[in-house]
């Protein structure tokens, strides 16, 4: 059994990448060992960027039908940061991971995604021209050969240990014990939100949806139980008990989980054939559910290089761009993430930076990078960098085309690279070699850009504004134009 790119983990990383790939013409294998989606899962939380992405591909009518609100309150070391005014795209949105992952898996299917539940690695052999996983099903091994695996199994990735890729911790103790519960209450109403730290650790009650709500606590000094040991009821009432100091009553516990560990990142994203990507690639402090939001901007941004890879066009060192990109994001993810367990433990140490602390996110420009940092990438694009929304995320634009009024999030959902040309057609002509990969949109010109043009790469990134170096930007992130298109 044979595949261009084959995909270990069938989580929201390895769905959603496999949905690009299905995007671009690429069809991919996914195996998983979980033979269903079980309806409850530890991630609980959209990050406004990802549901820009996700509203780029189509899937934001189908994400809101399923139910999604904007989380009241959003903390960093459980420091309030001020919403108001912020841009939709730094809101933490309510939204069940295993809701995302049937969404994402109708879609991969539809795509052409051969999607292979209760099947698990045992044996990876990372060959210089082609990848051969062995592979358990039914009793049974077979092999299946592929240009590309994408580990995307989790933080005990086995892609990770076969392909020999070691995880960093940086030196640091940043291990930690959690348990959540979700709890049931009978008169069916939404739940306050209440958070808070104390100085045995910290608990939470976040509002899931009518009449459910997600109780949590977080112990800094204390020893998670081994994986063999089931999470009871009795675990969840100590832990509350122990951090805050009450006889907690918990209602009716409908689902239990139990999480925690150190904050690392893979040293590489990439060794040869084998890749990368979500909780496989980093594996963090749980705060508004940084881990999964950083894997769907893994398969954003990985989805049409492998892609561009598989059909031949890509351009020199294009695959290497996404370990560049991705592995920097997760160490700024890493350091976030460890700024806060430092903010918050001893907190009899700490109290007095928490105070100063407190005051200074008070600053209208600090309370604003504060909520773009947990979830904004600016990636490096070559050649120049002397405009502000180079290499950002292009955001929910509007746009006035000849045939009428569209949107960035429209014109990106084929998964193509765009160029919208606000010249009347000059800069469309320079580009129309490439037309087979990025798709030309003449549109009436937009103030902020000021320039005669935007190129944007598929995964929604401003790779050119304005001005001279549009081929250039082409020829680096396109690869050369097509024969016989002049």
């Amino acid at each position: 059994m044979n595949g261009p790119v084959v995909i270990v983990g069938g989580g929201v990383t390895g769905l959603l990448l496999a949905a690009e790939l299905g995007l671009a013409g690429v069809p991919a294998v996914v195996l998983e060992t979980r033979t269903e989606i079980a309806e409850h899962s530890n991630g609980m939380a959209l990050h406004g960027r990802s549901l820009e992405f996700l509203r780029q591909r189509g899937l934001a009518d189908e994400i809101t039908a399923a139910g999604i609100f904007p989380w009241p309150r959003t903390p960093f070391a459980f420091l309030w940061l001020d919403l108001t005014g912020a841009d939709e795209r730094d809101h933490t949105y309510a939204f069940p991971q295993w809701r995302l992952e049937k969404i994402l898996e109708r879609r991969a299917v539809a795509l052409g995604t051969d999607l292979r539940r209760g099947h698990t690695v045992v044996a990876l052999d990372n060959g210089p021209d082609r990848a051969t996983l062995t592979v358990l099903a039914d009793g049974a091994e077979y092999r299946v050969e592929a240009d590309y695996v994408v580990g995307c199994d989790g933080e005990d990735s086995v892609v990770r240990r076969l392909a020999g890729i070691p995880f960093d911790d940086g030196g640091i103790d940043s291990s930690y014990y959690g348990v959540l519960g979700d709890v049931a209450f009978p008169d069916g109403k939404y739940p306050e939100f209440a958070a808070g730290l104390h100085p045995n650790g910290m608990f939470g009650a976040l509002p899931l949806q009518a009449g459910m709500l997600r109780l949590m606590t977080i112990q800094f000094d204390a020893k998670r139980p081994g994986d063999d040991v089931p999470v009871t009821a009795d675990e969840l009432r100590g832990a509350i008990r122990r951090v805050t100091d009450t006889d907690p009553d918990i209602g009716e516990v409908r689902w239990l989980s139990r999480f925690g560990g150190p904050t690392r990142v893979a040293e590489t994203y990439r060794r040869d054939r084998v890749f990368l990507a979500g909780d496989a690639a980093h594996v963090l402090y749980i705060s508004g559910t940084q881990g999964l939001n950083l894997g769907i901007q893994d398969a954003a941004n990985l989805g049409w290089k492998l892609a561009a890879a598989v059909k031949g066009w890509a351009p020199a060192g294009l695959l290497d761009t996404y370990h560049a990109e991705r592995h920097a994001a997760g160490e700024r993810a890493r350091t976030h993430a460890l700024a806060q367990i430092a903010l918050m433990h001893p907190l009899e140490r700490v109290g007095p930076l928490r105070d100063m602390l407190g005051h200074i996110v008070g600053f209208a420009d600090v309370n604003r990078h504060m909520l773009k940092k947990a979830t904004a990438a600016r990636y490096a694009m070559p050649g120049r960098d002397d405009h502000s929304l180079l290499g950002e995320q292009i955001g929910e634009r509007p746009l006035s085309t000849p045939e009428g009024e569209t949107s960035m999030a429209a014109v990106l959902a084929g998964g193509r690279g765009v160029l919208v040309d606000f010249s009347g057609g000059t800069v469309g002509n320079e580009a129309r070699a490439w037309s087979d990969r990025v798709r030309i949109v003449e549109a009436r010109p937009v103030v902020e850009f000021g320039g005669d043009g935007v190129l944007v790469r598929p995964d929604g990134y401003v790779a050119w504004v304005g001005g001279e170096g549009l081929l250039d930007a082409l020829r680096v992130w396109f690869g050369g134009f097509s024969a016989g298109v002049l």
